[in-house]
């Protein structure tokens, strides 16, 4: 194992100590997606990093750990910030992968 994998691993187990023993929310400590979904017409999704497709029938976004699509007809962005985006439309299916 390299010099730099050892100390990656050390500043990991550094951070998951000290967000377990703060009791931090470990979705914003380690920037990890959140997708929420409001019945079949609207997804909210959070700590995105950026839009690698964009179609009326799938919306693929890239996330700091994976990618998320959203897949459906007639689908949207309705809005998006920094830290989060609405899409709309008949959502058929929410997907991760790598």
């Amino acid at each position: 194992m390299g010099k730099r994998t050892k100390l990656s691993q050390v500043r990991e187990n550094v951070k998951s100590n000290i967000v377990e023993s703060l009791e931090l929310p470990v979705d914003i400590m380690y920037g990890a997606v959140i997708v929420t979904a409001m019945g079949r017409n609207q997804v909210l999704v959070e700590n995105y990093k950026g839009i690698i497709e964009y179609t009326q029938e799938k919306i693929r976004l890239q996330t700091k750990t994976c990618q998320v699509t959203i897949q459906g007809k007639r689908l949207v962005v309705e809005y998006y910030t920094n830290e989060e985006m609405k899409i709309t439309g008949c959502i058929q299916g929410i997907l991760y992968g790598s």
